[in-house]
């Protein structure tokens, strides 16, 4: 993840999400969403109508799109005082993803809670690297460490039908999350889910073509200045990378060489600013041959990959 692509709500208490000049006949949905997006917009939030919709749909039972369609329908108080307590959550720098439980990523719903990161869009370019990287490979074996919410894992299987994933936590709390994510979507038979630390459960087994991960990757010392949507509510053992933010890359590098097939590949999310740094330290092993970064649209480097030498 890349916890500097969302930016802070200050804290701050929140006035009524109703206020009382209006009378309940005046408050449609049309009029709530606009109210909402004014009030977290004066307050800093970086898409305001959208995180408005986002839980005023959660409220409501709606999918977003019904906002549309049911704009001029009334708002009950009831539901106006769940979601002003929202609101107010929201103000104080709660995200989103939390406060309703969910996360689209690579249009697909993932549940979230606080046990797992908020899964990010940069983070779809591993899913990308992974399809590629299994493309013509009949029933590839792949692992995921560092499941979390098991976005990677559960997307990879969705877009590749025979490919069967391990995918690893520390977290027990995290794995249950990834679990439920994988049932939602089908593929509960073709994601296993092992508590440990890194490809620690499988060292044991047959090696994989594929091995991805978003690994934690911020330098301790930065912790402490991160936005406090993050800092505050995301998981620090997800996000704690070690004093340079490399302790994990290195582990992991490590432990992938004997767990891969020859021509299998390593995927990794990096953080800013640790392109070279991560491509140095792959360098060192002459298992690896070093891949073309993958770049987001905007140029900015997002996904090393190496291939194990045949």
């Amino acid at each position: 993840m890349r916890p500097d692509t969302q930016n802070p709500v200050p804290a701050g208490e929140a006035p009524p999400a109703t206020p009382t000049a209006r009378t309940d006949a005046d408050w449609t949905i049309g009029r709530l969403i606009a109210w909402t997006a004014d009030y977290l917009k004066k307050r800093g939030a970086d898409s305001p109508r959208l995180d408005a919709e986002v839980m005023l749909a959660h409220v409501l039972d709606y999918e977003r799109v019904q906002l549309y369609t049911h704009y001029d329908d009334l708002v009950g108080e009831a539901a106006r005082g769940r979601y002003r307590d929202l609101v107010k959550r929201r103000s104080e720098g709660a995200p989103v993803a939390y406060l309703v439980g969910r996360k689209e990523f690579y249009s697909l719903r993932f549940d979230v809670t606080p046990a797992v990161l908020i899964p990010r869009p940069e983070t779809e370019y591993v899913v990308l690297g992974f399809l590629e990287a299994a493309k013509g490979l009949e029933s590839p074996v792949a692992a995921d460490v560092g499941t979390g919410s098991g976005c990677l894992a559960v997307s990879c299987a969705r877009h590749h039908a025979t490919v069967r994933f391990t995918a690893i936590d520390v977290s027990a709390e995290a794995l249950a999350v990834a679990r439920k994510n994988a049932e939602r979507h089908g593929v509960g038979d073709r994601v296993e889910f092992l508590q440990g630390d890194l490809l620690g459960p499988v060292t044991d087994r047959p090696p994989f073509d594929v091995i991805l991960s978003n690994p934690p990757y911020i330098p301790t010392g930065d912790l402490a200045g991160l936005e406090p949507g993050v800092r505050d509510y995301e998981p620090h053992l997800a996000l704690d990378g070690g004093p340079e933010g490399l302790d994990l890359f290195e582990r992991l590098a490590a432990q992938a060489i004997p767990l891969l097939k020859p021509g299998g590949r390593l995927i990794l999310e990096i953080g800013a600013g640790q392109e070279e740094d991560v491509r140095a330290l792959l360098s060192r092993h002459r298992e690896f041959q070093i891949l073309p970064t993958v770049r987001d649209l905007q140029g900015h480097p997002r996904v090393i990959q190496a291939a194990r030498a045949v």
